[in-house]
């Protein structure tokens, strides 16, 4: 972990909001599966010993077609014949055990292999995963990368191995069948020969195809996986306005949409294969009636015949096989082209070399400026503000006005396109993401749990020996015991999807007593009750209080009653500083603040 965060130091800075190229449809197929084989390179010993099975399995082959001859013309041709016949059934039975011996070696070998590398690289997509900045996530829907490390990995490792395996085996197998066939007729042979231009120009022409298509398929599969998800999520939405319709057709639509990208992937896969069998068909036209004219001739014997037929006919297999390689192999180039999208997102920037140890919590934003991409004006412009150490510094004002911007920039969610914020007088950019976050605690509305038990949420990111006595002080604090004491199992009661069985207020109270726990010096509330009803609001700003207790707490309020105690409290509008000052005093002055107090409380009296 620390040579990764290490690599993260030395990459340049990238711009978090601009997306990665699409891949281009010209992109180097060799250069693709050089990478993509790079996974299989730790595991070469296996490798090598499920080859050499593969190569003995293959070489079994050839030798029983070139039993034939002999046994043709020795055994049924009036010649010599056989001293001990039982020999020719003992040597087809032995061949058969090896090759199923083999067979199964080889078969094991690299299913072991393939599942090897479909885990490294779902490890690797998923480190690189936690490690993109906020903006990938504002970019991309999260259905694209749990679709790529989900399912798009599996036909990466078809490529990466089973490809190999067929390609080995097959190629193998035809090698060694076409040098029995040049012991047995070279001139029929170099018939054969004759086809291979025309064979490897069909699947060339049907490659371009199947990797667009497979692409597009990628791309349709991730749009159908959002749809499951925002069905998952938003299934009482979907219910109480009658959307059930509406997301049927859309599911239908997009299902729909990824069956003919699919169909057009089988189209461009099954037309190969009967061209390729088309072009094989005519050599064998043409073997048979050359080998008619040598029987006339006299310059070949039936076994001979019978045996060069045997041999060729045991080719069209594996060239069916090889032939059939190209659909996996464009479906597995195309899946590695998404899967090294992800892989080569930029990761969020750590050039700090500063480990900060525990803040005061003394916080300066000086002369902050920043726009977000595509947006006609900063979302900052040219903002300064202090925090002391253990102060509260709230931010009020119009939805767009910033707040939220400026306490992304604190943690380093962003980076400001102008002027600097300090910790402790240190420039944040200086300092290790790592003991920058160490150092912050974080509650924001929308409460963010895991669908795991209440004491790992509350203990989240903590030591995994943290004793429970510690779980249950901080539950206390937060007023969260008395209900979590209520649940069937107590802390260890399972809480579902984003804490789905628990209220809003109870959900609160666990992300409460999850900052409780982490004892950060510096907090930030982002409308941490602005969506609960009176009595949770009540629990919630006790806890709260207990939380920001010598904490320096930056403070986003809806409601400005929360909000009446702070030591400072600023107003933003379109970016920039209206006013700051307390709350007595901004009333006195009669300004923005004093007008959204009087315009709130006028609402509530209503």
């Amino acid at each position: 972990m620390l040579a990764y965060h290490e690599r993260l130091r030395r990459q340049p800075p990238p711009n978090p909001f601009m997306s990665t190229p699409e891949p281009n449809p010209s992109s180097s197929s060799r250069t693709l599966y050089r990478r993509l084989l790079g996974y299989s390179r730790p595991y070469w010993k296996a490798i090598a010993a499920s080859l050499v099975a593969t190569a003995i399995m293959a070489s079994t082959e050839p030798i029983f077609a070139a039993l034939m001859q002999p046994f043709l013309d020795r055994g049924f041709g009036g010649g010599q014949g056989f001293s001990q016949p039982i020999l020719i059934p003992l040597a087809i039975i032995g061949i058969f055990i090896v090759r199923g011996g083999f067979n199964y070696f080889s078969s094991y070998g690299f299913a072991w292999v393939a599942n090897r590398v479909i885990m490294d690289i779902r490890n690797e997509m998923y480190e690189r995963l936690v490690h993109l900045p906020v903006a990938y996530f504002q970019r991309h829907a999260s259905s694209i990368p749990l679709t790529k490390i989900a399912y798009d990995v599996q036909n990466v490792a078809s490529a990466a191995t089973s490809v190999v395996v067929t390609l080995m085996k097959d190629s193998l197998t035809v090698l060694g069948l076409l040098i029995v066939l040049f012991w047995l007729n070279w001139q029929l042979t170099l018939i054969c020969f004759a086809m291979i231009p025309c064979i490897a120009l069909v699947i060339r022409s049907f490659s371009g195809r199947l990797r667009r298509a497979s692409r597009a398929a990628q791309t349709d599969t991730a749009a159908m996986v959002k749809i499951l998800q925002e069905t998952a999520y938003c299934n009482r939405i979907i219910k109480i306005f009658g959307g059930e319709e509406r997301e049927t057709r859309r599911f239908l639509k997009s299902s729909k949409t990824l069956r003919q990208q699919n169909m057009r992937q089988a189209i461009a896969a099954a037309a190969g294969t009967p061209l390729v069998q088309f072009f094989a068909a005519l050599a064998v036209a043409a073997i048979v009636y050359m080998a008619l004219l040598q029987s006339v001739e006299g310059k070949t014997t039936v076994g001979g015949f019978v045996s060069f037929v045997t041999a060729m006919l045991m080719m069209l297999a594996p060239l069916k096989h090889l032939s059939d390689l190209n659909g996996p192999l464009q479906r597995g180039l195309a899946a590695a082209e998404s899967v090294f999208q992800l892989l080569d997102e930029p990761p969020e920037p750590d050039r700090g070399t500063v480990e900060l140890g525990a803040a005061r919590g003394n916080i300066e934003f000086s002369e902050l400026c920043f726009r977000y991409p595509e947006s006609e004006r900063n979302a900052l412009d040219g903002l300064t503000l202090a925090i002391e150490a253990g102060g509260t510094l709230a931010l009020v004002g119009p939805s767009g006005g910033g707040k939220s911007t400026l306490a992304a920039l604190l943690p380093r969610f962003f980076s400001p396109s102008a002027g600097t914020v300090r910790l402790d007088g240190h420039d944040i950019e200086s300092l290790t993401l790592e003991s920058l976050r160490h150092n912050i605690a974080y509650v924001s509305q929308d409460v963010l749990l895991f669908d795991d038990t209440v004491a790992a949420n509350i203990a989240y990111g903590s030591s995994p020996d943290l004793p429970r006595e510690e779980i249950e002080r901080a539950a206390k604090a937060a007023n969260a015991l008395d209900f979590i004491r209520a649940l069937p199992q107590g802390f260890d009661t399972l809480i579902g999807e984003n804490g789905v069985r628990l209220s809003g207020g109870q959900r609160q109270r666990l992300a409460i007593a999850r900052a409780i726990l982490k004892d950060a010096p510096v907090l930030i509330l982002d409308e941490a009750t602005s969506a609960l009803d009176n009595e949770s609001e009540r629990l919630v700003q006790a806890a709260l209080e207990s939380l920001m207790s010598n904490r320096t707490t930056l403070v986003i309020a809806h409601r400005l009653s929360t909000i009446e105690n702070a030591d400072r409290i600023a107003v933003l509008a379109h970016g920039k500083l209206v006013e700051v000052g307390r709350h007595e005093e901004l009333l006195q002055k009669g300004g923005a603040y004093a007008q959204l107090y009087k315009l709130q409380f006028a609402q509530l009296e209503v």
